[in-house]
Order: structure tokens, then sequence, then C-alpha cells
């Protein structure tokens, strides 16, 4: 069973683990593939609002995600998340999991809805789940991404409102 709560700072190292190999990779994250250890800390347990992982019952680290808000002022009420499941765990829905988490812990910090800036069109996998989950495409960003293999490919922005806007129409 998947278990999801917030990062400590005793995870970093399991928490690497599942990073690492993804950021080195260079063709799902806009991270250079030479990342330090130390840049890659701050950007995923210090910058963020929040850091969460996905354990097994032994409480092996699967996966993690970051939640914060997309921009701020008058931006605050979007969140924005970043998702990293562990390549051994990769089918076996924790990414699901995650993103179900990461909505409902939305809602709970009074975000009104949840952006992801830059999901890379390659990543067809990520996209398809995300679109299981209720976000649409709302814009491509041509070329954005340069992919290791594949050279320059489009990014999207997908977007999903968790609940009304107070006072819409």
């Amino acid at each position: 069973m998947i278990q999801i709560r917030e990062a400590l700072d005793t995870d970093w190292p399991a928490l690497w683990a599942v990073l690492e190999p993804t950021f080195r990779r260079g063709d799902t994250y806009t991270y250079p593939p030479d990342v330090t250890e130390e840049q890659a800390r701050h950007s995923w347990m210090k910058v963020p609002t929040l850091t969460f992982v996905a354990c097994n019952d032994e409480g092996a680290v699967l996966g993690t995600y970051v939640i914060r808000p997309n921009q701020p002022g008058q931006g605050a009420h979007v969140s924005n998340c970043g998702y990293v499941v562990s390549e051994a765990a990769r089918g076996l829905g924790v990414a699901s999991a995650l993103c179900e988490h990461s909505q409902q812990q939305a809602l709970r910090m009074g975000f009104l809805a949840m952006q992801f800036n830059f999901v890379v069109s390659t990543n067809e996998r990520a996209v398809r789940l995300w679109q299981h989950m209720g976000f649409a495409i709302v814009g491509t960003l041509p070329g954005a991404f340069q992919h290791p293999q594949l050279g320059f490919v489009d990014a999207f922005v997908m977007y999903k409102q968790l609940q009304p806007f107070p006072g819409a129409a």
C-alpha cells in the first residue's frame, strides 16, 4: 500500500536516489543533467511550499512531489506541482496516487486550481496520466524543451480547476 506523507530532512538521501536518475536523463525535467545534489536539494526541499514522499509499507521512498503557488500575488490561488517516481515503482500507481494527493493537498491549502507549466510533450505517459486525472492541455510551447535525443520538442501547459472561483459567473 502507498502511504504519502510530508517529507522530512532525513528523507533527502532516499529522495535524491529517486530524483537523480530522472534529472541526469534530462528527458522530462528542465534541470541540467549535471545538477549538483545540493542544487537539487535546495530546489526540491527548500524552494517549494511543501514536499511530500510516497512510501511503501516498509517505508521505502517510491516517489515524491512538491507543491507551491504557481505565481505570487494575484496568481497565488493557482498551485503548481512537480512529480517524480522511482524507476522501480513505475507502473504501480504511484504517480496517480501522488497526483490525487496533491489535488487534495492543494484544496486544503486554499488553492482553487492547479497548473503544470512545462510538461514535455514526448513524456507521453505523463501527458496521458494528467489528462486522465482531469488536466487539459491549455497551451503548447513549440520547441521549448531541448530533449537529449530528439532535439527541440514541444512542452505543454496543463491546467485543472479544483473548485469554483468565488464570485465567478
